[in-house]
């Protein structure tokens, strides 16, 4: 595109403006165009039976304005008012006329001005909707009454108006006009055309062509840029709230040199403000000022914008810079300071500012007192907030609705009742409406002061006003929720609407569920009997929120209750509620009730999901039934549908873990690492826990190793059970390291200790031993019991006997209570040696504490007995368990029979071990 090229194109406006003709390359023919075209080559054009022709090129191919079929017997100066008329107007009327004059086949027919048959009307180009251009219906009269008097000899004064008058009526026809000048010389130095053009191209938001008209405006026609050009544009950026194009052509302005005038900074911080630009607007502001430009409009803008940013301190200063500055103040500007210093509540600013409008000779209106009112009212200064609302009505000034509503807000926040329920009455007695914010005041106001009958006046006039039920019972509920007294709810409704609020839904759930997270369970229970809408799927939905909130904050027998009024369902159990119910009964350890509610979903079509399995499991697991859960877990791996989640995972390992499926735990660990489940701490925790004697140590000790290197602490149950396994295992090294990381952490309690001491006992490793029986005292933690146990038992099998008694002396000055594994231990030893008296003492010992030799400690009596050669007490041992309801195991007929060979009672050897077959024992007694 040249520089000549005016900037518009088909792109710029409906193309609909001119008719499309063919383009003839013949010589004498002329070139049609869409839409409007520049000549390159052509300073002067005229108008020639409706043709624009170049003036100095006579047999040459021209551009041409195609708008219609030209008349024969047309005038020079009439055709040029008639043509360009038509041109204009057909422009507009082009759609109405294509849909009145379309015939047959689609095609448009019309008879020329001057002729008898019917011509074809040359084709539209397709007409592009552009709801953002600005069009005035312009009828052929007027625009040909515009047009009469305008021809190549008019001037440019004379053309200036024509545009003038034709850009109030169309953009549109303005542009084709500001052509019509371009191609007739018209726009030489004639700044005010460009402007108006510039206006035009602004509202279709045109922004590329308006750049490059700026540019010819200099560049071609000669013209001086000023803050007129641009006006334009902003005053359209600043309609259509257009604010960063708003910005960018101030940035132009100042690129271009051009000087801001009052209406730049006014429409433009008028911009701003509408769209809340402070940062704009602060650069904007500063411009104005160092330019001495004063524009008390963008005063205004600035101090608002600060206000609603609650910039208070910037709202003084942009006043105090005002006072400055000598910028005399107006309505609008002294409504601005009152409402930035009330909005604060600096009333005594506030006032002076009221004074000072009186004295500018400026009456106070009704606007800057309810500003007043409104600021006194947030200070709650309720009593000079009176005193202003009466100088309103002694200077002969109407309070209006904003002035009501201001004085019941002041007084809600004030506190006083009876106040805001006198200006409540004059409010509507004066034929006002309350707004919301009124309504919302004078429900809390009236809670706070128990006040039912005008709480059901209040209600009534909000149900007048249209409000919704449920956001009536939202804003009550809240109000007298927030006092304490929502047994008053019930009551005030039934006094008026409560037949209403039965009928709705929404209304009946948010009633109920606040009457049951505040306890009123009778009040929820009546709502939900008499309520009158069916929706069975919104009523199980509300009966297991109502449930979950019994559940949430204690009240198991609450939600037991609402569970016993739910209707019966008349297809299956809703499987949310049955789930949520059987997690209630588990939590009050009503195992029954809640096994029974799994089986009536097991019964019915319900197909259970994940979250029914996890709340299943957890509930047999704290009934002490790990196996019953065990066989849940079956039944969901029927389902390959369900994929378990973390909470799942770790219910699983717990109860295989409980039951001693070591398989089921390796299956489920490997499980876990294939599967999408993030593991967290608590799951790293959990797989060591359980899984730890089920998975391969170096497998054990790699998840270890990457649950410490994520940064996730190992908890004191897992650092025991690594202890616990790498000691059994004789990996000593990682043992240390492990019990190395518990200290530092702080994590080693007392089975820590007792853990590691009890691997160096059984690996025999005895100087390490006593080294960590130190380190325990160090920690200041006392010997334990079992810590002495492990010692014993390791020096005693090793035949250590002075440790043995030694380390009994320190158990006895420790003052330790024996248990039975101490004494089975001594016993044990005792009977290894054949030393039948020591045996006899601790066995006496152990009765004399009041406890009986349990199974562990009959074996090893029965081993003593057969090693010191009294077989006959070894069988009566047996008789005393049998008297005593302990059953023998395996170890024991084992021991007996041994004991009975050791001193050739071969005989009787073999009849107990054909008892033994014929009992079946299988099981294997532990040996002390």
């Amino acid at each position: 595109m040249g520089l000549d090229l005016v900037g518009f194109s088909s792109r710029v406006l409906p193309t609909s403006v001119g008719y499309a003709a063919d383009r003839r390359h013949s010589r004498g023919g002329a070139a049609a165009s869409h839409g409007f075209l520049a000549w390159r080559s052509h300073p002067r054009a005229a108008l020639k039976d409706g043709v624009v022709c170049s003036t100095e090129d006579g047999g040459r191919a021209e551009s041409t304005l195609c708008v219609s079929a030209p008349s024969e017997d047309a005038s020079r100066t009439g055709g040029v008012a008639a043509d360009l008329g038509r041109d204009i107007a057909d422009g507009i009327t082009a759609s109405q006329a294509s849909s009145a004059g379309r015939k047959k086949g689609g095609r448009l027919w019309r008879r020329p001005p001057g002729g008898d048959k019917p011509a074809r009307a040359p084709r539209r180009a397709p007409v592009r909707k552009d709801p953002q251009v600005r069009r005035v219906l312009v009828n052929n009269p007027d625009v040909n009454a515009i047009l009469s008097g305008v021809s190549r000899e008019s001037s440019i004064e004379e053309c200036n108006s024509v545009l003038i008058r034709l850009e109030k009526h169309s953009d549109v026809k303005a542009l084709d006009f500001f052509v019509w000048m371009k191609a007739n010389g018209k726009l030489e130095r004639n700044a005010d055309a460009y402007r108006l053009a510039l206006q035009a191209i602004a509202w279709k938001e045109d922004w590329r062509r308006a750049e490059l008209l700026l540019h010819e405006m200099v560049a071609v026609s000669g013209c001086r840029l000023d803050a007129r050009a641009f006006n334009g544009l902003m005053y359209v950026c600043a309609k259509r709230r257009l604010a960063d194009w708003g910005t960018k052509w101030f940035h132009v302005m100042l690129e271009r040199e051009v000087q801001p005038n009052v209406s730049t900074f006014g429409m433009l911080m008028g911009l701003y403000q509408k769209t809340g630009s402070l940062k704009e607007a602060e650069f904007a502001f500063a411009k104005m000022r160092e330019c001495n430009v004063k524009c008390v409009n963008a005063y205004s803008a600035m101090i608002t914008l600060y206000t609603r940013s609650r910039l208070f301190d910037k709202s003084e200063e942009v006043i105090t810079l005002m006072k400055d500055d000598g910028v005399v103040p107006n309505m609008e500007n002294w409504l601005v300071q009152l409402n930035a210093y009330s909005q604060q509540g600096k009333m005594e600013e506030a006032e002076l500012v009221l004074q000072s409008m009186e004295d500018g000779g400026v009456s106070p209106n009704v606007v800057a007192c309810n500003t007043v009112i409104t600021g006194y009212g947030k200070v709650s200064e309720m009593q000079k907030a009176k005193e202003v609302f009466h100088r309103l009505e002694s200077s002969g000034l109407a309070p209006d609705e904003t002035t009501y509503r201001s004085m019941i807000e002041g007084f809600g926040r004030a506190d006083k009742h009876q106040e805001a329920i006198s200006y409540y009455k004059k409010l509507k007695s004066s034929g006002f409406q309350p707004n919301a914010s009124n309504f919302y005041t004078m429900i809390n106001l009236i809670a706070r002061h128990d006040d039912s009958e005008s709480a059901a006046e209040i209600l009534r006039d909000m149900r007048a006003a249209g409000c919704q039920c449920s956001s009536i019972v939202t804003i009550l509920v809240r109000a007298y929720g927030t006092v304490g007294r929502m047994h008053k709810v019930l009551p005030i409704l039934q006094s008026c609407f409560y037949k209403k609020v039965l009928y709705d839904a929404t209304s009946c759930s948010i009633l109920v569920t606040t009457f049951v997270q505040n306890s009123l369970l009778e009040e929820a229970l009546c709502v939900l009997r008499e309520k009158k809408w069916k929706d069975s799927d919104f009523e199980d939905n509300l009966y297991h929120i109502l449930i979950c909130s019994c559940k949430e904050a204690g009240s198991y027998e609450d939600a037991v209750r609402i569970y016993s009024q739910m209707p019966e369902s008349r297809t299956h159990p809703n499987l949310r509620i049955c789930c949520t119910m059987i997690d209630v009964f588990s939590i009050m350890e009503r195992f029954t009730d809640a096994e029974t509610l799994y089986l009536e979903l097991k019964a019915s079509a319900c197909v259970l999901d994940m979250i029914a399995y996890s709340v299943i499991v957890r509930m047999y697991n704290k009934a002490g039934r790990p196996e019953d859960a065990c066989s849940v877990l079956e039944d969901m791996d029927k389902q390959k549908e369900i994929v378990p989640d973390k909470y799942l995972f770790l219910d699983m390992l717990r109860t295989y873990q409980k039951c001693g499926l070591l398989e089921k735990l390796t299956d489920t660990y490997y499980r876990i690492l294939k599967s999408e489940v993030e593991c967290d701490e608590a799951m790293y925790n959990c797989i060591i826990n359980c899984c730890g004697p089920a998975i391969p140590v170096d497998e054990l000790s790699r998840i270890f190793d990457e649950m410490i290197q994520l940064g996730h602490l190992a908890s004191t149950v897992t650092l025991n059970v690594l202890l616990d396994i790498y000691g059994k295992a004789g990996l000593f090294n990682r043992a240390e390291k492990v019990f190395s990381m518990a200290r530092k952490q702080g994590l080693a309690d007392t089975i820590s200790y007792n853990t590691i001491i009890a691997a160096y006992a059984q690996s025999g490793n005895y100087r390490s031993m006593n080294y960590f029986v130190q380190k325990m005292q160090d920690a200041g933690f006392p010997v334990s019991l079992e810590a002495y146990n492990c010692m014993l038992n390791a020096y005693g099998k090793s035949g250590q006997l002075e440790e043995f008694s030694a380390v009994l002396q320190k158990m006895r000055r420790a003052r330790c209570d024996f248990d039975h594994y101490t004494y089975n231990i001594m016993m044990n030893i005792y009977g290894r040696k054949g030393w039948i008296e020591g045996v006899a003492y601790v066995l006496s010992e152990l009765k004399s504490r009041g406890v009986e030799p349990d199974l562990y400690s009959y074996n090893t009596l029965i081993k003593a007995y057969g090693i010191a050669g009294m077989p006959e007490d070894a069988v009566k041992l047996m008789q005393e368990m049998r008297i005593k309801g302990i059953n023998a195991d395996r170890v024991t007929y084992t021991n007996l029979i041994a004991a009975l060979q050791r001193n050739e009672n071969f005989l009787e050897a073999v009849k107990w071990s054909l008892w033994m077959k014929q009992t079946g024992v299988v099981g294997v007694g532990a040996r002390p």
